[in-house]
């Protein structure tokens, strides 16, 4: 996976975390923006869980590549990863909240012409009040760490 940051980090990124810090392993996205804002050079946005907000900050920074960052059922063991392209967010019931995927997705492309993906980890537990499990702690710290060396390569 480490040689997929690589190949997806271009000049202007911009990085979005999403989640309810207030569900368990749901709180993925902002907890992963939290631990790297201050060391990449990327605009990194904690959008909780209203991406939609966010929409037109996006577009005016015109970025060539948006990665976002959700807690996703991709049918693996919990803190498993995997970025997916355009066509897999589509497949994979990934959900913006309040927004079609659909709807998000292609206003983006449409008004920023930049690649966009998904960095879905598989959660545990996302239920109100859950705590954040350890397999998807231990993958936002493995997670954080790729980021940033893609950045420093």
């Amino acid at each position: 996976m480490k040689n997929d940051f690589n190949d997806i980090i271009k000049d202007k990124a911009v990085i979005v975390g999403i989640g309810n810090v207030l569900k368990g392993d749901d709180a993925l996205g902002p907890a992963l923006i939290e631990k790297i804002k201050d060391e990449v050079d990327a605009v990194c946005i904690d959008a909780g869980s209203t991406p939609e907000n966010y929409i037109g900050k996006i577009i005016k920074l015109q970025p060539d590549v948006v990665l976002l960052v959700d807690a996703c059922h991709i049918e693996r063991s919990p803190g498993e990863h995997e970025i997916l392209t355009k066509d897999d967010i589509l497949k994979t019931g990934f959900t913006t909240h309040d927004l079609s995927p659909v709807m998000f997705i292609e206003h983006l492309e449409s008004e920023t012409k930049a690649d966009i993906y998904l960095l879905a980890v598989q959660p545990e537990g996302v239920a109100f009040g859950d705590e954040m499990s350890d397999s998807v702690k231990k993958a936002i710290e493995e997670i954080a760490d790729w980021i940033k060396e893609a950045y420093n390569a």
